[in-house]
C-alpha cells in the first residue's frame, strides 16, 4: 500500500482551447499516453456519499486499485496494486476488494462485497513540468462524451492555486468550476438513465 496527498487544480477546456495550448506548449500528438479508469462503488453510491470514490487505473500493462478520500486541502489517495488477473476478477464481480483498502473501506462504513464495476473512462494524457509543479493534458472519453482538461498538480496548496489561475488569466481561459473526472462521469451516466 502507498498513499499520498494530492493538490491539483483542474479547468476544463473547449477542443479549440485545448488545441491552442497544446501549440503554445510544444506538444505533439504523440506525447500522449493511454491510460483507462475503471469506476467502483456500491448501487447506492455509497462511496459517492461519502466524498471518496475507487478506481482500478491501467496504464502501460499495470493496474492500480486507488481509493480517493476527500481532504480539506486535496485528495488522500491510497493504492495497491494488482495483477491482471486480479483487475479481471474485480472487474467482472468475480471477488471483492481485499487488503488495506478493504479495510479503509470497513472502517468508513462501506461493505467491499457490495461494489459494483459502473464503467470506464479512457484518458489520453501527457505533462509537463512548469513552474513548482506539472501541468497536465487530458483529452477523455466516457459514455459518448469527450472532454478536454487541463490540470496543476502541485505540493502547495495556496502557490498552486494562484499560479494556475494566473497560467489561465494569461492565455485568456476563464475559470470554470470542474468536477474530478469520476465525477463528471457520473452525472453524465445518471443523465444517461434519466433518459432511458
Amino acid at each position: 500500500m502507498k498513499q499520498e496527498v494530492e493538490i491539483e487544480f483542474k479547468n476544463l477546456l473547449t477542443k479549440e482551447e485545448f488545441d491552442r495550448l497544446k501549440h503554445i506548449f510544444h506538444i505533439e500528438e504523440h506525447q500522449f499516453m493511454y491510460q483507462e479508469n475503471h469506476y467502483f462503488d456500491t448501487p447506492q453510491f455509497s462511496l459517492k456519499q461519502k466524498g471518496a470514490a475507487l478506481r482500478i487505473r491501467v496504464k502501460d500493462d499495470s493496474y492500480t486499485l486507488t481509493l480517493k478520500q476527500a481532504m480539506k486541502e486535496g485528495m488522500l489517495e491510497t493504492h495497491e496494486p494488482l495483477t491482471k488477473e486480479e483487475a479481471q476478477s474485480l472487474l467482472n464481480n468475480f471477488r471483492t476488494v481485499r487488503g488495506d483498502i478493504q479495510n479503509i473501506l470497513q472502517a468508513i462504513g462501506v461493505a467491499p462485497e457490495t461494489l459494483q464495476y459502473f464503467g470506464t473512462l479512457a484518458t489520453y494524457r501527457t505533462q509537463i513540468p512548469y513552474e513548482d509543479g506539472i501541468l497536465v493534458f487530458d483529452h477523455s472519453h466516457y459514455l459518448q462524451t469527450d472532454d478536454y482538461e487541463i490540470e496543476y498538480e502541485t505540493d502547495d496548496f495556496t502557490c498552486g492555486k494562484e499560479t494556475f489561475e494566473r497560467l489561465l488569466a494569461s492565455l485568456n481561459i476563464p475559470v470554470r468550476p470542474t468536477a474530478n473526472k469520476i465525477k463528471r462521469f457520473y452525472a453524465k451516466k445518471y443523465e444517461t438513465e434519466d433518459h432511458q
